[in-house]
């Protein structure tokens, strides 16, 4: 029974790596694909109908309707969802972050019922927590990568911006230029933007929707300190200059927090992993010591909740050593 929960496990990880790798190579080149069209439809002149065809086009081609509506009617708060699924940058919709949740419910549930012999209710509650827990996690990693990378080059564009208003060039289009000079995740941004700006959209308007869409400090502040121009006036090539500094100055500060609690952290992962570590060098050396685990009722109980018992710690000490700045 456990060497078939063993090919079980280690199938269904190849499975899904596989799928992963897949969906990443489809993924970059539906963005290539994407980005030669936003080039050549602001090459050629496009009629209000034609540009709503367009966007109606490429909502149908992304999902099906009858998958939103069922993720809409089931899903917990769709809404919070699509903006997460938004900010990771990729091509997700709701509907297909509503399979996958499903479909890994549904694996995990199968397979607690079929080789740990768990009651309904277990495999129920396994299924939903882990197709919820797992997409989200997923998504929460794809998020904070691409907003990594965001905080990373965002003291560039500025210094881009700063560039171009010292040489006399309107805020606008500094703002294209850099949608056309700096490299994704803020190229697009910035790209959306002047988009915004030239169907009719203001300026601080089109730039507080970004600040919703990435929820980042870093493009606040530049927000709030061109909205804070606006109103009072001054040199603002000289005001993006003196953010970019504090923006570098903040990076290098959480830089610095990071090296000083990295002993922290690996004291965490090792006092999380230990568990497991001991758990399987016992199970090698004695297996009939832990079988209880796995044939009694019992024991499968109490394995449950120390594995949850376990997650709950490791997600304490998680949280313990991180630190916003």
């Amino acid at each position: 029974m456990i060497e078939l929960a063993v090919i079980f496990a280690g199938s269904l990880t190849v499975l899904l790596i596989t799928g992963w790798l897949a969906m990443t190579v489809l993924g970059k080149q539906r963005t290539f694909r994407a980005r030669v069209e936003r080039i050549s439809e602001r090459a050629r002149p496009m009629t209000a109908n034609e540009r709503r065809a367009r966007q109606l086009k490429r909502k149908m081609e992304t999902s099906s309707p009858i998958l939103e509506i069922l993720a809409n009617k089931l899903l917990p708060r769709p809404e919070a969802i699509r903006g997460r699924l938004q900010r990771t940058g990729r091509n997700i919709s709701l509907g297909r972050y509503f399979v996958l949740s499903a479909l890994i419910g549904a694996v995990w549930a199968t397979f607690t019922a079929v080789f740990m012999g768990m009651p309904w209710f277990v495999n129920l509650a396994v299924g939903i927590s882990l197709g919820i827990g797992i997409p989200h996690f997923v998504v929460g990693v794809l998020i904070q990568r691409r907003m990594n990378k965001f905080t990373v080059q965002f003291p560039d564009a500025i210094d881009l911006m700063v560039r171009g208003l010292r040489s006399g060039l309107p805020v606008t289009e500094t703002i294209a230029a850099c949608g056309r000079e700096m490299s994704d995740p803020v190229g697009a941004e910035f790209r959306r933007i002047a988009d915004a700006i030239r169907l009719g959209q203001t300026l601080e308007d089109a730039l507080w929707d970004a600040a919703r869409r990435l929820d980042t400090a870093e493009f606040k502040f530049f927000v709030i300190s061109l909205s804070v121009q606006k109103e009072t006036g001054g040199n603002l090539a000289e005001t993006l200059a003196n953010l970019s500094d504090i923006l570098r100055a903040r990076k290098q500060m959480k830089l610095k927090i990071r090296a000083m609690s990295s002993e922290a952290k690996a004291s965490a992962m090792i006092l999380g992993s230990l568990p497991f570590v001991m758990f399987g060098i016992i199970y090698l050396l004695s297996p009939e010591y832990e079988a209880a685990l796995f044939t009694d009722m019992r024991g499968r109980v109490m394995l449950g909740f120390a594995l949850g018992l376990m997650g709950a710690g490791i997600l304490v000490m998680r949280k313990m050593v991180r630190f916003e700045i």
